[in-house]
């Protein structure tokens, strides 16, 4: 785990680099359009983890009254297996903590290992599956909860 790194709001000249990060991570990347109104929504949070210099990875959720969901979490390959993708997580699920939210809930590829094993370190289950979710290639998704405890939920 690395430790010279700072989670930062995710602005519009970071876009860029996150949408390298969205051609290198993903079959269908985001487009710069999808991306603009998210970063000015006070309905959504995204984040970047700033590395070297450099959007080492990025992370965003949208809220919906006291429901959270996570649109995108991704990591550069070469800064995998040092901390950045469960640091992202665990700011959402802090920024879902002080929105009040009862749950934070994701898809992921069934056959993403790395990124399940991820998300239920961070206390997310396993709730549900997509059947067909994903394209390209065509692929089931698992739907992930973190659920938060009544007792943490802001009034």
């Amino acid at each position: 785990m690395t430790k010279d790194f700072a989670l930062v709001p995710l602005t519009e000249e970071m876009l860029p680099r996150v949408l390298e990060l969205e051609k290198l991570c993903f079959s269908l990347p985001w487009s710069r359009d999808a991306f603009l109104p998210e970063l000015t929504d006070p309905a959504c949070c995204w984040l970047a983890a700033l590395a070297d210099g450099e959007v080492a990875g990025y992370a965003g959720m949208r809220t919906v009254l006291d429901e959270g969901y996570i649109s995108n979490i991704a990591v550069s390959p070469a800064f995998r297996k040092r901390g950045f993708g469960m640091a992202l997580v665990q700011a959402l699920q802090r920024e879902g903590e002080k929105r009040g939210l009862s749950f934070l809930t994701l898809e992921v590829r069934v056959g993403n290992r790395e990124a399940r094993r991820l998300y239920e370190r961070a206390g997310f289950r396993e709730v549900g599956l997509r059947p067909g979710y994903y394209e390209k290639p065509r692929e089931d998704a698992l739907l992930m909860t973190y659920d938060y405890p009544e007792g943490d939920k802001a009034v």
